[in-house]
């Protein structure tokens, strides 16, 4: 096995996390109309939100806490724990006999999925070379659109059984993926950078060699992103973050920005009414008298990330979010005017929801088309790319803590959304389109362009210095001792800024790297 390909089936196994998160989050959404759960778990709206929402509870608590266990024991093993620990949310929720046996089953699992939406991707960004390092970390949306997709046809063919398997069998699935990610976890390496900060070098050097070399420790590639890693950590121990309040100071660093884009780019992506579409399709696809159309829309959903892997990291996150803002901003837009016009609101009792009935075949026609237009377009973009970018900005020290928070917020706000969307019915793709442009626009404002760089190599970007100033390329220096004594003096520079010289040097310092 050679170099790329080993980075490869490690990047895509730690991706089964997402598929975890994607797959039980369709088979609850299926199961919820299944005759014999409603008979089992008789419920209207108010239950039927909590048993949802019970699960993004543990999500949110489940990322807060995942930057913790990814410093103190590592991704790997804090992936291998999250996917026993959602086996036994899994099986809880399997043989429910009770609310309260439920509910708990879902927090558990959710505590599951909270860690593993954070720590995948951020094990992803550590293992992966940075010319496809976007491309890897995509794998992690790639499987949760599999495990959406996968889910639906499952519920599809249990739906038709009469007794409680209808719903148990599905839930009973979802064990599968979780026990061939805890056991295939424990022969994929350590993250090389976790293992340099846990002093634990040699390891690293062999972590490395399997990643880019083959093997080969004594590779000129090796021993050169070696030697950046542990400089880099060797310097960010006197900065180390003791606390998270560390991640509001703005410092020389601009950690404060970095944060608050990480965050951001988790808000947006909720706003940009991927969640509105997912929770009003499938009454829209029934109303146009086309069953399947949901299924349709997991395969569309899947195919839509394919070009991600292929070509974000030539594209860039920048280009890749604007446009897809702009596409589901138009699609959005377009959805909301015909359901304003032609759309007729009804509350369903047997389910207990509002919705909206097209009786005109043609608008129904058309949602359809710009549904699966809108989902394309977030699956290309932004489903990606708001794991791809945290992951790759903040430096070592604080990066399982920043990564925590900005997780955190993706979960609060699928939560909140989740509240507001039932009630604002069709008006809510006229809002989530006007969103969308307005995200378009930060994008092009605030978020400047991470392709091509090393985590290292990060502080250049978004640091308080300006990149024309910094002789770290290897354009410029292609040797590798040169390039470390400019990252050197240009560390220096920072920690002479962190222990207060005046403000009117700094522009001598910045100039003189």
């Amino acid at each position: 096995m050679n170099e790329s390909s080993y980075v490869y089936v490690c990047a895509a196994f730690s991706a089964i996390g997402g598929l975890l998160f994607g797959y039980d989050i369709g088979v609850i959404s299926g199961i919820l109309t299944m005759s014999h759960f409603r008979e089992k778990f008789p419920s209207g709206l108010a239950k039927e939100g909590s048993i949802v929402s019970s699960l993004l509870a543990g999500c949110f608590f489940g990322a807060l806490i995942s930057g913790y266990f990814a410093d103190k024991i590592g991704r790997k093993f804090s992936i291998l724990g999250a996917s026993i620990v959602f086996i036994v949310g899994s099986v809880l929720q399997a043989t429910a006999t009770t609310f309260i046996q439920l509910y708990f089953g879902r927090v558990v699992a959710g505590i599951s999925i909270g860690i593993l939406s954070m720590i995948v991707p951020l094990y992803q960004s550590e293992i992966s070379p940075k010319e496809i390092r976007g491309r890897l970390i995509s794998f992690q949306q790639w499987s949760i659109t599999i495990g959406l997709a996968i889910s639906f046809w499952i519920n599809y063919a249990t739906e038709k059984f009469d007794s409680s398997a209808q719903w148990r069998i599905p839930l009973w699935i979802q064990n599968v993926p979780a026990l061939i990610l805890a056991f295939g976890m424990s022969f994929l390496p350590f993250s090389p950078r976790w293992l340099v900060c846990s002093d634990r070098d040699e390891e690293a050097i062999t972590v490395l060699a399997k990643l880019r070399a083959g093997g080969d420790r004594t590779a000129e590639a090796v021993q050169k992103e070696y030697t950046e890693i542990k400089d880099n950590v060797r310097f960010e121990r006197e900065f180390a973050a003791k606390n998270y309040s560390e991640l509001i100071k703005k410092g020389p660093e601009n950690i404060r920005k970095r944060v608050l884009l990480g965050i951001f780019i988790q808000i947006f992506q909720q706003l940009n009414g991927i969640n509105a579409i997912m929770y009003f399709a499938p009454q829209i696809y029934n109303n146009a008298g086309i069953d399947l159309s949901t299924g349709i829309n997991g395969f569309v959903n899947i195919l839509a990330t394919v070009p991600a892997i292929l070509w974000v990291d030539r594209w860039g996150r920048r280009a890749t979010l604007i446009s897809g803002s702009m596409l589901m901003g138009a699609s959005m837009l377009i959805i909301g005017s015909i359901l304003a016009i032609d759309g007729t609101k009804y509350f369903d009792s047997t389910l207990g929801k509002n919705f909206i009935k097209l009786d005109n075949k043609a608008s129904s026609l058309a949602v359809t088309i710009f549904i699966y237009i809108s989902v394309a377009s977030f699956a290309y973009s932004w489903g990606p790319t708001r794991w791809i970018y945290p992951a790759e900005i903040y430096p070592l020290r604080i990066r399982g803590k920043a990564l925590s928070i900005t997780t955190a917020f993706n979960w609060l706000f699928n939560f909140v959304l989740g509240q507001i969307v039932p009630i604002l019915l069709n008006s809510t793709y006229i809002i989530f389109g006007i969103f969308s442009i307005i995200m378009a626009i930060f994008v092009h404002i605030f978020y400047p362009e991470t392709k091509g760089n090393s985590l290292e190599e990060m502080d250049s970007i978004f640091g308080n210095i300006h990149p024309n100033n910094i002789t770290i390329s290897r354009q410029h220096y292609p040797s590798s001792s040169n390039e470390s004594v400019h990252v050197g003096q240009q560390r220096e520079n920072l920690r002479d800024l962190e222990r207060g010289i005046p403000e009117e040097e700094e522009e001598d310092i910045y100039l003189s790297t």
